[in-house]
């Protein structure tokens, strides 16, 4: 039951944080649209639509993870192929971020980050045990190894 919750938590949290990016990038957007200046001769114009567009792209993404996540709750599964390398691309991602966040700006935000990180793995690795014991027979479930013996009747 606890690892439903985790991985509940993991894409409620996901979910928002793509809302929160795709926002302030639309801000940023709204910002770089207004100014009257270029960076290194760029059309502000093409400056706005590129930080709108990352925000989109980066807030399907979280979505999809988070999407991925809330299907692993409600069905109680391990991921297939696809979500389980979606989800370790976000898991690596939040490190990376999480590396690059306490410099740019500071401590809350790594922590974060971090804490996004180990919902992301804690998921991963609560139903990757499920899909190890699948795989693995029990003793006496194993056919015996060898040729048959023979039997005279």
């Amino acid at each position: 039951m606890a690892r439903r919750t985790v991985a509940a938590v993991a894409a409620v949290v996901l979910m928002v944080e793509a809302v929160v990016i795709a926002l302030l990038n639309w801000v940023l957007g709204l910002v770089v649209n207004h100014q009257d200046m270029s960076l290194a001769d760029l059309d502000p114009g093409a400056m706005t639509i590129a930080t709108w567009v990352a925000g989109g792209l980066i807030g399907l993404y979280l979505i999809g993870c988070g999407v991925a996540l809330l299907r692993m709750a409600v069905r109680d599964l391990p991921p297939g192929r696809f979500a389980r390398i979606l989800l370790i691309t976000c898991a690596v991602t939040h490190g990376l971020l999480g590396a690059f966040a306490v410099g740019l700006v500071g401590w809350p935000a790594f922590a974060f980050m971090m804490v996004v990180l180990g919902l992301i793995v804690l998921s991963l690795f609560s139903y990757d045990e499920e899909r190890d014991g699948a795989r693995r027979p029990d003793a006496e479930e194993t056919p015996p190894v060898g040729p048959a013996p023979y039997t005279s009747a």
